[in-house]
């Protein structure tokens, strides 16, 4: 009996993926849970296993092709069935989009209720009598900058407008409406304050590479947060003179558990317990509305060849050290090797990135929306500083916190970052 492969959803905000390689090719035989085939999306690049059996009977999609979730791309076969000749464009229009909210569970008011003066809910209507498609955090975008999607020309599928599509409106600075419509200005550059020429020019020795789509979809994601929040940064110093000493008495014990201590694990748990003690850093804004989490999901940042990825631990603040070393040396492992399951890539609370592991003195990274705060962590090094009025030695490190002015102010930030501070300094071995 033919199995369909259907196009995963890998995260809540995710409507669509693209197929970057197909790793069986038509007639091969495959096992239940072998890898069949690589996606990407804005979430993550990930392996997506065969969920039966059997011999790969046809292939629906090709190579590079995006296609909306849930649709069929592979049919496997029982054994001895005959192969499809040549793989075939998936079907443009049979399948809808489904709709999610970027990060966080929609909303019946959402998807269900659109507000009648609101020109971008829902799906608008164009000049040609079409429904213009559009997801939840599009139109949330179109009511935040007053955009009546109608007058955008969606390159997603189905004539679909994506957040690419939306926020390349918003920064050209078009301004149009029904009545009169406006011609859209060049592109402005905010570095120079004037409208930004060409990228090259004819005949410049270059060379021109297609971005890859995880590239793009963090460059989205970017742009996104940018645009989002009002980023403000505070950055204190601490000595990790404390955490070093009790990860090189405890390491050999981790790692006779399964785990590696690092600092990272360190940080993990004190972060957790920050944000119990300041439950504004572990929320989202909704409009005029504070969501606080009530669950604390830890993103940690996982570097890869050709981008980032940011796996999450949920109900962090339920596992001791031992547990979270244990995760992030699991989430990251898989992270890298294209494991991850799409669970576990959503539903973030807070993010730790560490640019210090090459090297930064610190960082100041961008939100991962619709969080409001991000920990940046800079190299460990030792340094001379002063302790009680005499100089010594110490690993000392910059800790960077990256917030959303909408909701946190820089006295609140201060108090979460001197929290972090003073529990890092002063880690009892009971803590662990």
């Amino acid at each position: 009996m033919a199995t369909n492969v259907v196009m995963p959803q890998m995260g809540e905000s995710i409507a669509e993926g693209t197929i970057v390689r197909w790793i069986k090719k038509v007639g091969d035989q495959v096992d239940r849970d072998e890898p069949l085939f690589e996606i990407s999306t804005d979430k993550v690049d990930a392996e997506i296993p065969s969920p039966a059996a059997g011999r790969l009977a046809e292939i629906k999609v090709k190579e590079g092709e995006t296609v909306p979730v849930n649709s069929v791309v592979a049919v496997i076969g029982a054994d001895g069935e005959v192969a499809a000749p040549a793989p075939a464009a998936a079907p443009a229009a049979e399948t809808p989009l489904p709709e999610a909210a970027a990060g966080q569970p929609e909303t019946e008011d959402s998807v269900d209720e659109p507000s009648n003066d609101d020109a971008s809910a829902g799906a608008a209507e164009g000049e040609d009598g079409q429904r213009q498609k559009s997801s939840p955090l599009v139109r949330r975008i179109a009511r935040e900058h007053n955009v009546d999607i109608s007058l955008i020309h969606g390159t997603g599928i189905n004539g679909r407008v994506t957040k690419s599509d939306i926020l390349d409106f918003i920064e050209s600075g078009a301004h149009k409406t029904p009545d009169k419509p406006a011609a859209a200005p060049p592109p402005f550059d905010r570095a120079q304050g004037t409208p930004a020429g060409p990228a090259y020019a004819p005949g410049e020795n270059v060379k021109i590479v297609a971005m890859s789509v995880m590239r793009k979809k963090i460059a989205e994601h970017m742009v996104l947060s940018a645009h989002t929040s009002p980023h403000v940064y505070s950055v204190y110093e601490v000595n990790f003179g404390r955490i070093a000493a009790l990860r090189e008495k405890k390491k050999a014990d981790f790692e006779g558990s399964g785990a590696k201590l690092t600092y990272t694990a360190f940080i993990a748990k004190v972060i957790v317990d920050a944000l119990r003690q300041f439950p504004i850093v572990n929320a989202s804004v909704d409009g005029s509305n504070i969501v606080y989490k009530k669950d604390i999901n830890l993103g940690i940042a996982v570097a890869l060849e050709n981008g980032l990825i940011v796996p999450v631990i949920r109900n962090a603040d339920e596992r001791n050290l031992l547990g979270l070393s244990r995760a992030i040396d699991d989430l990251a492992a898989r992270a890298r090797s294209k494991k991850l399951n799409p669970e576990e890539v959503q539903g973030g609370t807070f993010t730790i990135t560490n640019p210090g592991v090459f090297g930064a003195l610190y960082g100041l990274p961008l939100i991962n929306q619709p969080q409001v705060a991000i920990l940046g962590v800079g190299a460990i090094e030792r340094r001379a500083v002063v302790i009680d009025d005499a100089i010594a030695i110490r690993p000392m490190c910059h800790l960077t916190l990256g917030y959303d002015h909408r909701l946190i102010d820089g006295a609140e930030g201060g108090r979460f970052l001197a929290f972090v501070k003073e529990r890092l300094e002063r880690f009892e071995e009971g803590w662990l």
